[in-house]
């Protein structure tokens, strides 16, 4: 029987959603063992002079606990 848990994490890139939701799932995988899923909860972008200059994704991400 398996046991996983969900943590909440934001990320973010100057590239677009993508890269940003690429980026939590890099810093997720050096942190935490044993990842079975991500999902994406928000997108957001900052705003400056008009422009985009970042984007954000809130995500879950599921590990299994060992």
């Amino acid at each position: 029987m398996a046991v996983a848990r969900v943590s909440e994490i934001t990320a973010s890139s100057t590239q677009g959603f993508q890269a940003a939701f690429q980026e939590g799932i890099d810093r997720a995988t050096a942190t935490l063992r044993n990842i079975t899923g991500a999902e994406i909860i928000s997108q957001k972008a900052k705003i400056e002079s008009g422009k985009i200059s970042e984007y954000r994704v809130q995500m879950k991400i599921t590990f299994i606990l060992e």
